[in-house]
């Protein structure tokens, strides 16, 4: 016999009670007028036409997009793909360094010593940002402790190469707390028992843990790499210290545009741009998971 499917009929959400909205109020009207309203007038600003030696634009300034094709230049490119090469390749060491240290704080450790190792996590993330990039400066910079090191094996602590790699260690010094500390809830939750399944059946440690682990935990690791990503795309510090102007990020541009400059339109152009390419960049990414999600 042929079994007949049980159409279920959909199910009715109710709609929320008006004590709900009244209670959720403050809180939207509160998110409208600290970022809706700043990003419309952001929005506004670079639609206007600058005059040199004017703070900003004027009131009644003319409506344009000369402030975007501006932006259509190498120079800007160049700006950009250094933005996004560096904070991908700082997210992807990120979760290299950070996935199985939070397997080892979850599965290994005891008690104690995870709660004192979530500690510290906590504590690097709270950590000022200058602070720490000082401290690789001084470190690891063109005048630090290690340089006689780095000229004896030859790489000179001035080079663009060695300033990239900096900025990038700077941001993955950032992004690796973070993405452990996301990491710990994803790893809690997947059973050890699965692993030790297919130990049981013959496979060895590491292919139990590609075959099992990695994939039980691609949700979360999606969910660091974006935490990390987003973090690394709107780091202003990391490159401004690190970098010695000689690697610019798009946030260092924006400053330099507000601040230096006092060209407001053209700043807000790129903060513009900066956040419709690190969204798309973002839901690519989401896309991409929750289609390999509904295949498998």
């Amino acid at each position: 016999m042929t079994a007949i499917p049980v159409q279920h009929p959909p199910i009715a959400i109710p709609a929320p009670p008006r004590t709900t909205l009244f209670l959720l109020a403050p809180g939207l009207l509160l998110l409208f007028a600290i970022f809706a309203l700043p990003l419309f007038g952001l929005v506004l600003e670079s639609l206007k036409q600058y005059v040199p030696g004017r703070v900003g634009s004027a009131v009644d300034a003319p409506l344009t997009l000369e402030n975007y094709r501006e932006l259509a230049t190498p120079s800007f490119a160049g700006v950009l793909y250094e933005t996004f090469k560096l904070s991908a390749a700082a997210s992807l060491a990120g979760l290299l360094a950070a996935f199985p240290l939070a397997y080892c704080i979850v599965r290994r450790f005891s008690p104690g010593q995870r709660a004192a190792c979530i500690g510290l996590l906590v504590m690097l993330v709270l950590l000022s940002m200058l602070v720490r990039t000082y401290a690789l400066e001084l470190a690891f910079g063109s005048v630090g402790v290690a340089r006689p090191l780095f000229l004896a094996l030859g790489i000179s602590p001035t080079s663009r190469w060695y300033t990239e790699t900096l900025v990038a260690a700077g941001l993955l010094h950032a992004v690796v707390p973070m993405c452990t500390l996301t990491l710990l809830g994803t790893i809690q939750n997947i059973d050890p028992r699965f692993c030790d399944a297919a130990q049981s059946l013959g496979a060895p440690a590491w292919k139990a843990h590609l075959g099992i682990t990695v994939p039980l935990a691609l949700p979360g690791l999606v969910s660091a790499f974006l935490i990390a990503m987003t973090f690394s795309i709107s780091a202003f510090v990391i490159p401004m210290v690190l970098g010695k102007g000689r690697v610019l990020f798009l946030s260092n541009t924006i400053y330099t545009r507000f601040s230096d400059v006092a060209n407001y339109p053209s700043g807000a152009a790129v903060s513009i741009v900066m956040l419709v390419i690190s969204l798309l960049v973002l839901s690519l990414v989401s896309l991409v998971q929750r289609r390999r999600g509904s295949r498998s």
